[in-house]
């Protein structure tokens, strides 16, 4: 975050609140602040997934400065990236929730998890969400930043970390 021009501090940008339903943490984009909700996350590697999905948001407000109230493509991009990359479609995930699947899983795991986000903020119709989803899709998708690749485990996690440390390295004497 800092790299990209944001700082952050965890006592003023993290807020551990109880919160009503099943959502387990979300991104106030008007206080630029992560709240996670303690009564709904169930361990530590939970706890994980739901920061790192919270921060991908908070560096998409940094980035790219998301209209996240009026524009859903905008909040669909966001949903995507943070599916994408935070681990919520892990296979370990998809078993649990006993969605299994062989090709393209991955994807059809991040699209569908996008729209349940965009449901779950948004009073728009599923059809609505599925189109923004689906609009921002490809590009979205593919972009990795500020990871560089999708850390689908802590190996995976490792080497994006080294290569993001390593990323100005190569253009320094340019």
């Amino acid at each position: 975050m800092k790299h990209s021009g944001c700082a952050i501090n965890k006592e003023r940008h993290f807020s551990c609140e109880d919160c009503n339903g099943n959502v387990s943490g979300g991104f106030d984009a008007s206080s630029s602040q992560i709240v996670l909700c303690q009564n709904n996350i169930r361990n530590q590697a939970h706890m994980n997934r739901v920061v790192t999905h919270e921060l991908i948001h908070a560096f998409d407000h940094c980035r790219a400065h998301v209209n996240w109230f009026t524009s859903v493509r905008h909040l669909a991009c966001s949903e995507v990236r943070a599916a994408n990359l935070s681990g919520d479609c892990s296979l370990v995930n998809e078993i649990f929730r006993l969605h299994f699947g062989l090709k393209r899983h991955h994807q059809t795991c991040v699209r569908d998890r996008a729209i349940l986000s965009i449901l779950a903020v948004r009073n728009i119709s599923r059809e609505m969400a599925e189109k923004a989803v689906d609009e921002v899709f490809e590009s979205c998708f593919n972009d990795h930043e500020p990871f560089g690749r999708i850390p689908h485990s802590q190996t995976y996690a490792r080497y994006a970390h080294r290569d993001f440390q390593n990323r100005d390295r190569y253009y320094s004497n340019i």
